[in-house]
């Protein structure tokens, strides 16, 4: 597949965008560690070049904080196309400002800041409304035009097909237009608090908003890794009513019941999911919000089609929720699904008027402030109970492994570099990937 696409990618050409994913590598040949994609399954660590300044309005950053997104497994699965062997990988990220290009007038040197995972120009009708995540001037893929219709944002660390921007699972990053995609810390948000406003903070914020969460709705949440966690979280905050997640991973289930406090559902003990929610709820849950993934199918019907390529992805979970949503309820896909898939129930979408949203990848730059000031410092939104590990960069491709299967509980890492603070106070400590293998 990554031979196929790179080969029509490079038939099609790339688009001409604001901005270049290449960087310009340290005139003195500085090298950094990094974390390199280089086949299924198959990331290493790496000496690469430590970014320069390549256009005027880049930064350079010193990365304090790094970590692994559940949406990295499909790279590490080979699932979205367009990787290359080499690309670094990494799209949420913070650090320490360590240079700035000539056309950058608002941030200095020694500035903390996070970064969002998508790099928007500032200027297009998308990015005007702070919709940064559909930005149309960043992202080269002539591929995903074809394919979608149109482009998102270019990402960091997350193929060819958003852009080719290496990322940030590594010790330095060029950021691209530096003052529009960087956000400044703080000095009493701690680390652990302010890194994943780069993605799964805004995104699991998203999904509750552009769905339409309401106040007294129940809602049903299929995955309770960091995103449905927090999905969960928001959607207290929202109002609802009742919450209901849905996961097979008993460390998972039992945060969400300890932290949480809301009601769980153990599919591997009820394989009829919409059936138990009938149950629990006659006449239908009021939202569904997708917060699982496309690569793993439940039943053998799609685990064939997927191996045979007949469906890039599985339908499963968007089938439980047409059927378990009441007539005129609403659904929204904040998973993120890359191609096409097979068998999906048009006919309850239709006959029961139900709201289906795609919710996109979430524009960070429209909520990033807002979550930062009104949810994070007034204290009623904590980051950090969803973060379980804390490991060195040098783990990280173990980290893929152990974070692939699940293990000892893990749910968000955070990852350090040598330009990391110590642990704050309450947060893990460090400790090594293969010290969790010697005590399950």
């Amino acid at each position: 597949m990554q031979a196929a696409g790179n080969a029509y990618q490079n038939y099609l050409g790339p688009v001409k965008t604001d901005v270049k994913p290449e960087y310009t590598p340290a005139s003195d040949g500085s090298k950094m560690r990094a974390l390199a994609w280089f086949g299924n399954k198959d990331v290493r660590m790496v000496d690469a070049p430590v970014p320069d300044i390549t256009e005027p309005e880049d930064v350079i950053l010193k990365v304090t904080g790094t970590t692994i997104c559940g949406s990295d497994l499909h790279l590490y699965h080979g699932e979205i196309m367009t990787m290359q062997k080499g690309d670094i990988l990494g799209h949420e990220f913070m650090g320490v400002i360590d240079k700035v290009g000539p056309g950058v007038l608002h941030l200095q040197p020694g500035q903390r800041v996070v970064a969002s995972f998508q790099i928007a120009c500032g200027k297009c009708s998308y990015c005007q409304r702070k919709l940064s995540s559909f930005c149309d001037r960043t992202n080269n893929s002539s591929l995903q035009n074809v394919m979608y219709g149109h482009r998102d944002a270019g990402f960091f660390g997350y193929s060819h097909f958003t852009g080719g921007f290496p990322g940030g699972q590594a010790e330095f990053v060029r950021v691209p237009k530096g003052e529009v995609n960087l956000l400044p810390v703080p000095d009493e948000v701690t680390d652990e608090q302010a890194l994943y406003l780069s993605d799964i903070i805004p995104t699991s914020y998203h999904a509750v908003v552009d769905t339409g969460v309401e106040k007294g709705e129940v809602v049903g949440i299929w995955g309770l890794g960091p995103i449905g966690l927090c999905a969960a979280r928001w959607c207290q905050l929202k109002g609802a009513s009742r919450v209901i997640g849905i996961d097979r991973v008993s460390e998972r289930l039992a945060m969400a019941k300890n932290k949480l406090g809301i009601e769980t559902l153990d599919f591997s003990q009820y394989s009829d999911v919409p059936k138990r929610l009938a149950d629990l709820v006659p006449g239908g849950i009021d939202v569904g919000i997708d917060c699982g993934t496309f690569h793993e199918p439940k039943t053998i019907t799609h685990k064939v089609q997927k191996l045979m390529m007949l469906e890039t992805d599985s339908p499963e979970t968007l089938n439980e929720m047409l059927l378990a949503v009441r007539k005129q309820g609403k659904i929204g896909l904040i998973a993120a699904y890359a191609g096409f898939a097979n068998g999906v129930n048009v006919g309850a979408l239709m006959e029961k008027g139900i709201r289906l949203t795609g919710n996109g990848q979430a524009p960070v730059h429209l909520y990033w402030k807002e979550i930062l000031h009104d949810y994070i410092m007034t204290g009623k939104f904590d980051p950090t109970l969803v973060l379980t590990h804390r490991v060195p960069l040098e783990d990280m491709p173990k980290l893929y492994a152990a974070f692939d299967k699940r293990q000892s509980g893990v749910e968000k890492v955070f990852v350090e570099t040598r330009f990391s603070s110590p642990p704050s106070k309450g947060c893990p400590t460090l400790t090594r990937v293969d010290e969790w293998s010697a005590r399950n």
